[in-house]
This record gives structure tokens, sequence and C-alpha cells, in this order.
């Protein structure tokens, strides 16, 4: 059976150019997955996810992006991307943010976004996570 790709990185807390790393990683991943705009769309909940880690957190992060397996996977997988950081408070979800402000809209997002999304506990820390269809969920 095959393996779809994989992406894994350790992601430092005081390093925010390390989001556009990572996006350009994931980028070169997903170079023939999905249908149009999929792969941008992956890039920016991505980018949403390391930046909170990093961010709000204050500490270190890690990401693991696969594509799912079996024949096809690199251009029709289901993608998933976690973002595993160690601060065990869960983020809260808004509504919707104030018009002047400048943060609270990354999680809505995701929330808004991406075909499936959740949180779940993992240790010191907990897991972000969303995947995304190649060809969208009807």
């Amino acid at each position: 059976m095959e393996r779809g790709p994989v992406l894994t990185r350790r992601l430092a807390h005081d390093d925010l150019a390390v989001v556009a790393q990572v996006r350009a990683e994931l980028r070169e991943m997903l170079r023939h997955w999905g249908g149009p705009g999929r792969a941008d769309l992956a890039e920016l909940l991505t980018s949403e996810l390391v930046t909170n880690a990093l961010v709000h957190t204050g500490r270190g992060a890690q990401i693991t992006a696969s594509l799912g397996d079996g024949p096809g996977a690199r251009v029709t997988g289901r993608l998933r991307v976690e973002v595993r950081d160690f601060v065990s408070r869960h983020p809260t979800l808004r509504d919707r943010p104030a018009e002047d402000s400048t943060s609270g809209r990354g999680l809505l997002l995701v929330h808004t976004l991406a075909d499936a999304w959740g949180v779940r506990a993992h240790g010191v820390g907990k897991v972000l996570w969303f995947e995304l269809e190649a060809e969208g969920v009807p």
C-alpha cells in the first residue's frame, strides 16, 4: 500500500519566521494534491494553527502534516495537519472577534473552512488538528 507524504518539524517558540518556511514545505508536499485552491487553503489553515501555537503559548510546537494511505494518496489523499504545543489550556473559539481586534480569527477560520477539526489533550499540552479532503466535502 502506498504511504502518502509526511512533513514533521519542531518549531522554536521565538521564531515566527518559521511560519513562512512551514508554508513553503507544505506547498511543496502538496504540489500535485487536491482540487483548485485546496493546497492554498491548507497553507492558510496551517499557518493559523502554527502562529497561534507560537504566539499564544510562549513555547515551541511541533507540526505533522500527512496525506492518507493508499493508491493515489499524493494526489487525492485526505490531508491531516496536527500542531502540538506544550500548554494544556485549550483555545476558545470566538463567535465573532471585535472588528478592531488584530487577533482571534485563526481558530474561527479553521472551524469554518476545514472539513473536520478538533483539539485533544496530549501529554503535557494539546494537539490542534484539521483535515481537508483533496476535492472538498460536498
